[in-house]
């Protein structure tokens, strides 16, 4: 097993549990997309990006495929991660509003972004079955992050309800029923041990240009979701 969040990240890109998921993240790699045709697509499963001792965690869906499937970071070099590193940076969480490429020098502050499918889906929709035979890297990267953890923010349904369970079979009591996803939702759920703290989930809509383009979601929206989740994680 891992011993850090960084030998869990190397473990991770290696992966090739979902023959599904293998094909499609490395044919997007190889045709690539024409703006983006003389570079090097990553082309491999996308490991989550900010500190080990976060204390607000960010939970998408899976790496999109021109997106992290080809810079090799979450929510780099596409439009959802246009709109999420600006509200970011717009409430203190990020040195900078962009994310370009994994080396344009963005840093997180006292927050992780992490995803419960780590390789690009074919029409962003992963199968129940590829989202469970990921569920070990979420739970094992949750067991790093216990210790500091106070927040989550899961941005849309699919993150929502693939988090629960992981919660649940960790050191927090999920409310049964397990509360559904809305924009907007906050429940605190009590630890199990007295080794932990209560956790915060915050439930945002995807940062998805479907949302964005529509106007249901907006970036005053995203903002005010992390400025809760910032208050609640007690960051500065």
């Amino acid at each position: 097993m891992a011993r850090t969040l960084a030998e869990l990240a190397t473990a991770l890109i290696d992966c090739r549990a979902c023959p599904r998921l293998v094909s499609w993240r490395e044919q997007v790699a190889h045709e690539k997309r024409a703006a983006f045709r003389d570079q090097t697509y990553w082309g491999r499963p996308v490991p989550g990006f900010g500190p080990p001792d976060a204390r607000i965690l960010i939970v998408g869906l899976a790496p999109a495929a021109h997106g992290a499937n080809r810079t090799g970071r979450m929510f780099t070099g596409d439009r959802s991660g246009e709109v999420l590193y600006a509200a970011l940076h717009a409430v203190g969480l990020a040195n900078q509003p962009t994310a370009t490429a994994i080396d344009d020098g963005l840093q997180l502050f006292g927050t992780r972004i992490t995803s419960p499918v780590h390789c690009a889906p074919p029409d962003n929709k992963p199968t129940p079955t590829e989202r469970d035979t990921c569920r070990h890297w979420l739970v094992d990267e949750l067991h790093f992050l216990t210790p500091t953890l106070r927040a989550v923010v899961v941005l849309g349904a699919f993150g929502w309800q693939a988090l629960l369970p992981v919660l649940a079979a960790a050191s927090w009591t999920v409310p049964r029923p397990r509360p559904t996803f809305t924009h907007g939702a906050h429940h605190t759920l009590q630890p199990t041990t007295p080794l932990h703290s209560p956790l915060h989930l915050f439930g945002c809509y995807h940062v998805s240009q479907q949302n964005t383009f529509t106007g249901r979601l907006t970036p005053q929206m995203v903002e005010q979701v992390l400025l809760q989740a910032k208050t609640a994680a007690n960051l500065p």
